[in-house]
Parts: structure tokens; sequence; C-alpha cells
């Protein structure tokens, strides 16, 4: 496949491995985006794939997505970007893991929580943080509800809370928790039992439980786009809370 400035890719035996590597925690810019959004759009055309493994270098997984990005200069194409890695994700047959060995915050927790399989370290944690700086996490608004309820969604999304693998575990966030010693060659034997299975079966087995679930999060998404652009970026204090974080200061809000 061809060279990235911010990703490596590796497919051998019917999984592919996308390794995300922007230090120091893989921040998502726009960039980034574009660089993953064209990974997932060569990707989705290997009908061969058993599984499509998303993994990082460094001390997180995915601290989220540049906060400079949302400035309204910058947020249509950002959305466009962001969200375009969910619709591709939803769009492949092929197994969608994620193994988180670190932070998954923010667009980064989006990320790991729209795979089909989560596989976490127990040094992981999983937040939306995004309100405290005066934004939403579209994604995470239509992905959460149907996993873990709306209670804790709301939690999550409207309040800003963290949690730790363990308890990600225990709510129904992470499949599996593993041992920080030893977590990568964890997620290798766990891709050792899928490489044993019939990968045309595993993509029909995926589509027949995935689908309708999948079609119902892409039609919400696109209502949780327009409220973002069209009603979100319009609040005042969505656009001190972006100034605060990129001047390093507490945001005044005006509640308007």
């Amino acid at each position: 496949m061809s060279d990235y400035e911010f990703l490596s890719v590796d497919e051998a035996d019917g999984i592919a491995t996308i390794m995300l590597d922007r230090p120091p925690v893989n921040v998502m810019h726009i960039p980034m985006m574009a660089e993953l959004n064209a990974v997932l759009e060569t990707v989705l055309g290997d009908a061969n794939l058993a599984a499509i493994v998303l993994r990082a270098k460094g001390k997180a997984f995915c601290a989220g997505v540049d906060v400079a990005d949302h400035t309204p200069d910058k947020v249509g194409e950002m959305i466009g970007q962001f969200h375009g890695i969910f619709r591709k994700l939803a769009a492949t047959d092929a197994l969608t893991i994620a193994a988180v060995n670190g932070a998954a915050l923010g667009g980064g927790c989006e990320l790991a929580i729209f795979c089909d399989i989560v596989l976490a370290s127990e040094r992981a944690k999983f937040g939306q943080p995004e309100v405290q700086v005066g934004v939403l996490p579209p994604v995470a608004a239509c992905i959460f509800p149907p996993r873990i309820g709306i209670g804790k969604a709301i939690e999550f999304n409207a309040v800003g809370m963290t949690i730790k693998a363990n308890e990600a575990h225990r709510i129904g966030l992470v499949n599996q928790v593993y041992p920080v010693d030893g977590f990568d060659a964890a997620v290798d034997e766990y891709l050792a039992q899928i490489r044993k299975l019939s990968r045309p079966v595993v993509r029909l087995a995926k589509r027949a439980t995935a689908m309708v679930c999948r079609e119902q999060i892409l039609a919400h998404l696109e209502r949780v786009e327009r409220l973002y652009l069209d009603e979100l970026m319009k609040l005042s204090d969505a656009h001190e809370g972006i100034a605060a974080f990129v001047e390093k200061r507490s945001p005044s809000w005006r509640h308007a």
C-alpha cells in the first residue's frame, strides 16, 4: 500500500492493520483523517479481508480530533472527513477491531467504540470530554445509546464522563480487557483465532448481525451532523469553548 505520513498499514493473512502514528497522542487533524479515509477506501475494495484492525503507536490510542480544526473556517471540512471515516467503517463486511492501549478520548473514543470489537489494556480509558470545550460528540451520540443505554450515553456525551477499561468492559463498551504487559500478544492471539475461520463466512456473519444497527446509526448520524453544523456551531459558547482551549484558559460561558 502507499506510504502515509500519519499512518502505517500492513496486510497479512486476511487481516489489515492500520497503525495510528501522530505523536505524542495521535490527535487527528484534517490531513490525518484524509489519510485514514484513503486507507479505508482502499481496504474496502478487498473482499478477501476478514478483519480491519486499528492500533496505535505511543502512549495513547487517540486523544481526539484537533480542537483547532473546529473553527468556523475548518469545521465543515473536518466533519466531512471525520464522518467519512465512520461511513466507510460501516460499509465494510470485514470485522472492525480496535486495539486500545492507552487513552481513547473524544474522537478517538468514537473511533474505537464504533468498531465491532474493542480490545483494551488495563491502562486504557474512554471518554467524551467535548462538552467541556463547548461542543458535542456526534458519532458518540449515535452509537452509545444502543450500546450502553440512554442514561450512560448522556453521562458520556452531555457531562463529559471518562472511565477506565474495566468499567468500560462492565457496561459493554469493551469486549475484552488484558494486562498491559502482554497486551500486544493477547491481541495477536485474538486475531489468530479469527484467521482460523472462513473469511467469506465471517464477512457474511458480520453483515447479517450488524446491518440493521448500522443503517439506523448512519441515518441518525445524518441528523446529528446537521444539528452540529446548523445549531451547535451557531452558539457563541461553542466558539468560546474552542477559543479558550486553544488559548489555554478557562471558558467564559454566555449560555447562548
